[in-house]
């Protein structure tokens, strides 16, 4: 697994050639009008939406990425019934060692270790053992891993965002129809308790139309960007050389299945603005040691972000990034409709004509009638468990739609359009805030309203 800093040699030309399609790749921000990032890209492949995975009697998992949130995911997974890990992948063997006996004392098998530098998951994902690959590697390996693994005939998953440019949106894209294999971003806060019940609201017309939502990644993480281990060692390195937002699915990701975004409606476009920098600079000030290399960085990503995002159907979308100031955390996670509004952070609920005049309700009062199935089901179990339960959640769920030959909760599609706003609000902050076209990665298919367990 690829933990180390960004491999110069993955070009985006490398990164759509790997996909094995002509003509997918898109204009890259700031290369020319950025509106034009949006043009359609002709296939003759069919779409992927609706298309169930094939029953598995158990599911074969491997893993490329065994630090921290590969291993935290590794232990979900090996808390379900008929689940086996049967590969895993890092360029450091000791946390692939440390994985392996985390397989071993769940009483599984051991599973095969590879370990023979950044690329040795191209050896993994040929293996006739596996199921589904998912990888929770720094970044810019997201896109190769899954692609990888895809032209090996496995389904693919992979952590956020699922890319870094438009290019690799398309790539995965290309890549899953032509396979017929799946690519999934496994947005776990999409399978958080407060995310599901409001999502359970809202299908049933509690808030009425939708018309404006706020997501957000805010997060005090500048301790972490100056650490010389694991995330550390690359995760500031696109302070140093990009702009935008750079880690939006957490926020948007829940927000989507709000407002049945690739079910009725899609993103069209967006416009970004940022504030200077300032967090990161101040923190080196203070807490690096002069002699430090890090003193021949300069940090270019403004402190906050805030992009607007306009739907197909008029909707608005607030999208914010700050991980570089002083704050508690928040994903802002709100919704305003014709009948109400939900507020996060904490929890809390207006709905029109309700008793006690214009004060907010918690979350409490809700519970007994919208908890969603999964949580009612399985909320217990995943109770104390990663980011609180939410990881569970996501691994079950993954498994059963396996299992049963499900479609997927979050598709390819998803993937593409809820990473595009980093380099769509980069292309936004390179023209002065102008408008930028999300492309259609469905390619009409988002108009077709259907439903998700």
């Amino acid at each position: 697994m690829p933990s180390g800093p960004f491999d110069p040699r993955l070009s985006r030309r490398d990164l759509i050639k790997s996909a094995g399609v002509a003509g997918a790749a898109m204009i890259w921000p700031g290369d020319t009008e950025p509106a034009l990032a949006a043009a359609p890209v002709h296939t003759t492949a069919p779409s992927m939406i609706g298309v169930p995975f094939e029953r598995h009697d158990t599911v074969r998992i491997a893993i490329v990425g065994t630090g921290l949130r590969g291993s935290s995911m590794l232990t979900e997974f090996l808390s379900l019934d008929g689940v086996f890990i049967t590969a895993l992948c890092d360029i450091v063997p000791e946390k692939a060692r440390r994985a392996g006996a985390m397989v071993t004392a769940a009483g599984q098998p051991a599973p095969a270790l590879y370990t023979a530098g950044e690329h040795d998951f191209e050896r993994l994902v040929t293996r006739d053992d596996i199921d589904f690959v998912y990888t929770a590697t720094p970044w810019p390996w997201h896109t190769p891993v899954c692609i990888a693994a895809m032209k090996a005939g496995k389904h693919a998953g992979t952590e956020v965002p699922a890319a870094t440019s438009l290019d690799e949106c398309w790539a995965l894209v290309h890549t899953s129809e032509s396979t017929r294999r799946h690519c999934l971003i496994m947005e776990n806060c999409c399978y958080d308790f407060n995310e599901m019940l409001v999502d359970t609201m809202v299908k049933r017309g509690m808030f009425g139309e939708l018309l404006y939502a706020e997501a957000a990644y805010i997060h005090d993480l500048r301790s972490l960007l100056f650490e010389d281990r694991d995330e550390g060692l690359w995760r500031r390195l696109p302070h140093t050389n990009r702009q935008g937002n750079f880690y939006p699915t957490h926020g948007l990701g829940p927000v989507a299945w709000y407002l049945d975004i690739h079910r009725g409606d899609r993103f069209d476009y967006l416009v970004s603005m940022s504030t200077p920098e300032r967090g990161l600079s101040l923190w080196r000030e203070t807490h690096v040691p002069k002699d430090s290399p890090k003193w021949r960085e300069s940090y270019v990503e403004g402190d906050i972000n805030s992009s607007l995002i306009k739907t197909a159907r008029g909707r608005t979308i607030l999208l914010e990034h700050a991980v570089t100031t002083p704050t508690p955390y928040d994903r802002l996670n709100s919704i305003r409709g014709t009948k109400g509004v939900f507020k996060d952070y904490p929890a809390r609920f207006y709905l029109d004509g309700q008793q006690g005049g214009e004060s907010f309700r918690p979350i409490d009062d809700f519970k007994a009638e919208y908890t969603h199935p999964l949580w009612q089901r399985l909320g217990q179990l995943a109770e104390g468990r990663g980011h609180g339960g939410m990881d569970y959640i996501l691994a079950w769920r993954l498994a059963q739609c396996l299992k049963e030959g499900l479609v997927p909760d979050i598709d390819v599609y998803d993937a593409a359009a809820w990473s595009a706003p980093w380099p769509l609000s980069e292309a936004s902050l390179k023209h002065g805030s102008m408008p930028v076209k999300f492309p259609d990665f469905t390619r009409g298919g988002w108009q077709a309203p259907r439903s998700r367990a």
